[in-house]
């Protein structure tokens, strides 16, 4: 069990496991103040003593996948081309000063530190809302989601065309950081997606579609954690159409775990 709230960081990019405290960080010679102009977990501009995250992965491979855990059970992915990209947008460590805290999360969600990935520039290499998690525990590389988890893979028969194919990409960007799927994923926010049933099999496709695009459309709940994809810069469209698809065709190869 994860702690509610770490006091260190934990970074395994196969040189050895390195542990860093916050303090250690906030002591490095590379710790710059930048500015968020539209902040994904305050909602609201924001100033960090951040420290680019390139530094701290040595010898990072723009083939190499990086998992990204936090102790609230949010789990994400993210290619390191991503990070490593030239387009100029910048991924950053922010590091909570314990002498300044952060403010709470909006809507009951926490705190977000004491360690924060947050973008600078991140329309200019099409950054999602989910690449950006806190309360970050470790950082680890990692294999691709069908390796590691074959079960929620559609079958290699299907055409590399299949909306399947790419409904099952938006899957691991927008629903996999939170969700599992057939009892495979790292995620421990919220349910399996497919196991005992799909949300395909008792939302009609209408109800669906609004649910991810705002969950309080279907329920409302105070408590709720669940981020919406208001926009078609967050999910597209046809984005949610071949999510969809993916979950749909999945309600049909269910593997009990």
């Amino acid at each position: 069990m994860l702690p509610l709230h770490a006091t260190d960081l934990s970074i395994d990019t196969n040189l050895g496991l390195h542990r860093w405290t916050a303090a250690q960080l906030l002591a490095r010679p590379d710790v710059k103040n930048i500015s968020i102009p539209s902040d994904v977990a305050f909602r609201r501009s924001m100033q960090y003593r951040a420290i680019p995250l390139r530094a701290l992965l040595p010898e990072l491979k723009h083939s190499d996948r990086l998992q990204f855990v936090s102790s609230d059970g949010f789990s994400v992915d993210i290619p390191a081309d991503a990070i490593l990209n030239q387009a100029g947008a910048e991924a950053w460590l922010a590091i909570e000063d314990s002498r300044q805290p952060w403010p709470a999360l909006p809507g009951n969600k926490g705190d977000a530190g004491p360690f924060y990935l947050v973008w600078t520039h991140p329309a200019d290499a099409n950054i999602s809302v989910e690449q950006w998690p806190y309360q970050i525990v470790r950082i680890q590389r990692t294999q691709d989601a069908a390796t590691r988890f074959p079960a929620t893979a559609p079958a290699a028969s299907l055409p590399v065309s299949s909306p399947i194919r790419y409904g099952y990409t938006v899957f691991q960007r927008t629903c996999f950081t939170c969700h599992t799927l057939n009892g495979e994923g790292d995620a421990q926010m919220g349910p399996d997606l497919n196991i005992p049933h799909s949300p395909t099999e008792y939302l009609s496709d209408d109800m669906l579609r609004a649910f991810i695009r705002n969950p309080q459309s279907l329920r409302r709940w105070p408590e709720g954690k669940m981020f919406g994809f208001p926009t078609q810069a967050s999910l597209s469209d046809a984005d949610l159409s071949a999510l969809l698809a993916y979950l749909r065709y999945m309600a049909q190869h269910k593997v009990s775990p």
